[in-house]
């Protein structure tokens, strides 16, 4: 057994509060539980007196992991060794090409992400810049939204996109005056070129995973729920079959595979307290970046360019329909406030339809919920849908949210609006979109401010939250979402022993300084993952 005292243990739960001590019974396979929290005299009384280390906290603070309720994990782990061109300008995103391409072999290809054209003076980069700094490999590099790829000639050719290629479906070539292709790429056009790229092997999967498990635990962060594809979930197994995973996942799966996990009948929840199904993905639309989220009316500055809209409400209830009789939950990507409309409309359809065959209501969720119609935040509420939401996004799309949507930015990144709705938040990262740093998130979500830039005021202030409320959006909202609200989330005689060590009390750090706050120590099923050089427990 393993006893915590002279800490303040703040437990996330309402009856309990903030405690001084915990008892931990530990087990093989990070499945240790909390025993028993109250004070030190309390929490004695339940510990063996031959077989208990007891360790002085000094005053420091507990909380309970924290999750990431939404994170392309493998995509993650591969990006932390890609090119960074999350720059501020065009022109240092180039030099840093030229730079990386003279360590690597003529025709290897070159990978990259991060770009944000809203932010740059210039705007999209395009194939000729790539050309003059890389002539001799083919380039891909991925936007910080992930929807929308800037390629070079080279990579052009190996895909073998021509000046007459036609726009895939629910996707767009960038071309020029001329009607050339001018390397950027929208939604399914990406495709086009990534299904050219050689994929990462299993072992350097493997690998990149683990080292990116590391770096989560650092940040205080002991769960995820993830949405990168099948292959993330092959190499999360083999990771659970080796005793290599040691951070929870909430594992979704692509609407795409529906048939695939209906042979299977997996349903969701199956799994253990490591890695379980969750719900079914889909996508209703693209991102601000590229003006591929769906709106009700034009960007600012278009008569006509309401974004992509990749699945209506009926294609969405369609499988949504699928998704409940097959004991999963939906969860769908949606941006725009027409992307929400269509996702809500489809979503009261699968309700009537829960309701009609006798089913439990699923947890279901909106990824993203980035602009919403106030008329449809109520619904969302009166549905009992969910908001998986990304306060870091919003210090980082602020100006492109100005710029495109005008006025329309007062329903934008509307944490506190839907909270005083009703309906249930989880924050989020969508790394490798932004950092997963949870701290980041938590600053972004109570100060409306870019940990950037903090001298600049707090967009839209009306829609601060305060830092309990912030907190919950990384414990028990996403505990809850993942059907886990019994075993996760809080730090409770019964739960699992998931838990960070910070040097300072959270609720009295200055708010313009939760992004500086950092993990001591990180704890998972009751064994100490991840300590810092710093700490002395």
């Amino acid at each position: 057994m393993l006893l915590l005292y002279n800490a303040k243990i703040f437990t996330m739960d309402e009856l309990k509060g903030e405690v001084a001590a915990m008892l931990i019974q530990q087990t093989p396979g990070h499945n240790g539980r909390i025993q028993a929290i109250g004070s030190l005299d309390e929490v004695r009384k339940f510990a063996s007196s031959n077989n208990t280390e007891e360790i002085d906290m000094q005053g420091r603070c507990v909380l309970p992991g924290l999750t990431d309720a939404h994170i392309h994990f493998r995509r993650y782990a591969l990006s932390l060794n890609m090119v960074d061109v999350d720059t501020p300008n065009l022109t240092e995103a180039i030099d840093r090409i030229h730079m990386k391409v003279k360590e690597m072999e003529p025709g290897e290809w070159l990978l990259g992400h991060g770009w944000r054209q809203n932010n740059w003076a210039e705007g999209f980069g395009s194939k000729a810049d790539l050309d003059a700094a890389a002539p001799n490999n083919p380039v891909y590099l991925t936007a910080a939204s992930l929807h929308a790829a800037w390629v070079n000639s080279s990579a052009l050719k190996i895909a073998g996109i021509s000046d007459n290629q036609a726009d895939p479906p629910k996707g767009k070539i960038m071309r020029d005056a001329k009607g050339e292709p001018t390397g950027i790429l929208l939604e399914s056009a990406m495709s086009l070129v990534s299904s050219a790229i050689p994929q990462a092997d299993e072992e350097r999967s493997l690998l990149a995973m683990e080292q990116a498990q590391s770096k989560l635990w650092e940040m205080g962060i002991t769960a995820i729920h993830d949405f990168d594809r099948l292959k993330s979930f092959k190499a999360l197994q083999i990771l659970r079959s080796k005793e290599k995973l040691k951070l929870r996942v909430h594992k979704n799966l692509p609407v795409e595979s529906l048939q695939e996990i209906a042979e299977l009948n997996l349903r969701g929840g199956f799994g253990d307290d490591l890695l379980w199904i969750g719900g079914l993905k889909d996508f209703a639309d693209g991102a601000l970046g590229p003006q591929t989220a769906a709106m009700l009316e034009p960007y600012e500055g278009s008569d006509s360019n309401r974004g992509i809209l990749l699945a209506d409400a009926e294609e969405i209830t369609e499988w949504g329909q699928k998704a409940v009789s097959q004991g999963l939950t939906m969860t769908v990507h949606a941006i725009g406030d027409r992307a929400n409309h269509e996702v809500i409309n489809a979503y009261e359809r699968i309700r009537e339809f829960e309701k009609l065959k006798g089913l439990n209501k699923g947890r279901h969720r909106i990824e993203h919920v980035q602009i919403i119609h106030p008329s449809d935040l109520k619904r969302m509420a009166e549905l009992k849908l969910n908001a998986s939401v990304q306060a870091i996004h919003q210090p980082s799309d602020r100006d492109a949210a100005d710029n495109l949507w005008g006025s329309r930015s007062k329903h934008a990144y509307a944490w506190k609006s839907i909270l005083d709705s009703g309906a249930r938040l989880a924050f989020g990262s969508d790394a490798p979109v932004e950092s997963p740093n949870p701290f980041w998130g938590i600053h972004a979500a109570v100060t409306r401010k870019s940990h950037r830039d903090k001298a600049r005021e707090s967009w839209f202030a009306n829609q601060q939250i305060n830092i309990m409320d912030a907190l919950r959006g990384y414990t028990l909202g996403p505990a809850y979402m993942a059907g886990k609200e019994g075993s996760l989330g809080k730090l409770s005689p019964g739960y699992l022993a998931d838990l960070i060590v910070i040097e300072q009390n959270i609720f009295e750090v200055d708010e313009n300084n939760l992004d500086e706050i950092s993990p001591q120590a990180t704890m998972v099923g009751g064994e100490w993952v991840w300590k810092s050089d710093e700490s002395s427990f």
